[in-house]
C-alpha cells in the first residue's frame, strides 16, 4: 500500500512538472512608471472644426497650440476651460502634420517636410521663415522639440528610399536651430524587426501572417508623432495605425511598448507634454469625436 501510495505521489508530481512547463511565460512588459493608460485619465472632446486635429505642443501650464490637417491655422486651446480661445491663420490650406514650440516661435510641419517658423501675435500668427528641408521621405508626421540639443526632431512615417533595405527602417532627422538646417543623416534608425523582437521577448501580443518567425509577426510602426519628456528625456513615438505608444532612450534604443485601447485612443495623432510631465495625446475623428486624453504623471 506504501509502494503504491509513493508511485502515485511521483507520478503527480511528474504530472504537476509537465503541466507547468506547457504553460505560458507571463508577459514581462511592466508598465511604465508614471502613466496609466487604462485608467486615471480625462477625456476633453474637441469641437467639430478640429475633426483631424494633426499635431498638438504645449504653450504654457493649461494652454495648448494644435493645428488641423489641410487647414492653414494654428488654434489656441484652454485645457481646464475645455474651449478654443484663439484662431491664428499662419498660411494657406496644406497638408500639416505637426507643431512644436522653441523657446521664441512655434514651427509646423507640413507632411512633404517643409517648416513653417512662425511668431504668434493677438490675433495673427505671422510666418517669419519657411525652410525646405531635404528629408527624404514624401511622408512626414513627428515633429518635437529637443531642447537639450537646440534642435527639431522629425520622425519620417514612411520610407525614405526605395528598396529592400529600407523597407523594415524608419529615420528621424534633426533640423539644428543654430543654422537652420537639416542633418544630412538620421540622428535616429529605428528598425522595426528589431522593435518585432523586442515586442514578443516582453510578451507583447503582436497580429501573426503565420507562426514561423518574427518576420511574419505584423508591426507597420508608421510614426504619427513624437515627443520628448521633459523630466525624463525619453523619447515617445506614437504609431496611430498599431494602436501603440514606444518609448526610447535618448539614442533610439527601444525601453517600452504600450499597447493602447482602440476605442480611447481610436487614431493618435498628436503627443504633446506639459512641463510638469501631464501627457497629452490626441485623437482624430475617426468616430465623429475628435478627443484628447490628458495623463497625469505620478512619480
Amino acid at each position: 500500500m506504501k509502494k503504491t501510495l509513493k508511485i502515485s505521489l511521483i507520478i503527480l508530481c511528474e504530472f504537476i512538472i509537465i503541466i507547468q512547463s506547457c504553460q505560458v511565460p507571463k508577459a514581462k512588459n511592466k508598465k511604465f512608471y508614471g502613466y496609466n493608460f487604462d485608467q486615471s485619465f480625462e477625456h476633453l472632446k474637441l469641437p467639430k472644426i478640429l475633426h483631424e486635429i494633426s499635431g498638438i505642443t504645449a504653450i504654457d501650464s493649461i494652454n495648448f497650440a494644435c493645428i488641423q490637417d489641410e487647414i492653414g491655422v494654428i488654434f489656441i486651446f484652454n485645457s481646464k476651460r475645455n474651449e478654443i480661445t484663439k484662431e491664428l491663420p499662419f498660411h494657406v490650406e496644406g497638408d500639416y502634420e505637426g507643431i512644436a514650440k522653441t523657446d521664441s516661435s512655434l514651427f509646423i510641419l507640413r507632411s512633404d517636410g517643409v517648416l513653417f517658423e512662425t511668431r504668434l501675435s493677438n490675433d495673427s500668427a505671422s510666418v517669419v521663415n519657411i525652410y525646405e528641408t531635404p528629408i527624404p521621405a514624401d511622408n512626414n508626421e513627428g515633429l518635437c522639440y529637443d531642447e537639450a540639443n537646440n534642435r527639431l526632431l522629425i520622425a519620417c512615417k514612411g520610407k525614405v528610399g526605395k528598396g529592400k533595405e529600407f523597407k523594415d527602417q524608419r529615420f528621424i532627422y534633426a533640423f539644428d536651430l543654430q543654422t537652420r538646417s537639416l542633418s544630412d543623416e538620421p540622428v535616429i534608425r529605428l528598425d522595426v524587426n528589431e522593435l518585432i523582437a523586442f515586442a514578443i521577448d516582453q510578451g507583447i501580443v503582436l497580429d501573426q501572417k503565420k507562426k514561423k518567425s518574427n518576420a511574419n509577426y505584423v508591426l507597420k510602426f508608421r510614426p504619427s508623432a513624437i515627443g520628448i519628456h521633459p523630466l525624463n528625456h525619453k523619447l515617445f513615438l506614437l504609431s496611430a495605425v498599431d494602436h501603440m505608444l514606444f518609448i526610447f532612450d535618448e539614442n533610439g534604443k527601444i525601453e517600452h511598448i504600450e499597447r493602447l485601447d482602440e476605442q480611447t485612443y481610436n487614431k493618435a495623432e498628436g503627443i504633446a507634454f506639459f512641463e510638469n510631465g501631464d501627457l497629452l495625446i490626441t485623437n482624430e475623428g475617426q468616430n465623429k469625436k475628435p478627443s484628447i486624453i490628458c495623463l497625469k504623471y505620478k512619480l
